[in-house]
């Protein structure tokens, strides 16, 4: 039934600055935006990871009702391979801390940072991960 993530979402007051400090910290350009160039986007996709997991950001005025103006939700943890100079990268660029680096034991060790437009991000290293992708035989 449920067969990988399709879209994560994030919202933004301001899509464009939103998605100059995402292609910063991916270190790619978003690939898709509408409306297009030259109008301001209202909501814009990139593809990243070993999967090509796409990322979208949304102008907030489009977020469901409800939607928690702060933190919070569910957390969407990335694997990284090194954490610490992930969260450190993340922080530099304007993040700010949310879930100090915590050992959950069994190889998973996470930490969680609020993006400059009030978005939970996770980061984790995970051992099992680099077992899944090494037994497909794709990633490093």
């Amino acid at each position: 039934m449920f067969r990988g993530f399709a879209t994560l979402n994030f919202f933004a007051d301001d899509v464009a600055v939103a998605r100059d400090w995402y292609a910063e910290l991916f270190g790619v350009e978003a690939y898709f935006a509408n409306p297009p160039a030259p109008a301001p986007p209202a909501y814009v996709e990139f593809r990243i990871g070993d999967d090509g997991d796409e990322i979208g950001i949304i102008d907030r005025r489009y977020a469901p009702p409800g939607h928690a103006a702060g933190p919070g939700g569910a957390v969407m943890h990335w694997h990284v391979d090194d954490l610490q100079g992930a969260l450190d990268r993340l922080l530099a660029l304007g993040a700010t801390a949310y879930q100090p680096i915590t050992e959950h034991g069994d190889g998973f060790v996470t930490a969680s940072v609020v993006d400059p437009f009030g978005n939970v991000l996770g980061v984790m290293h995970n051992a099992h991960y680099l077992e899944v992708v090494a037994g497909r035989g794709t990633g490093s």
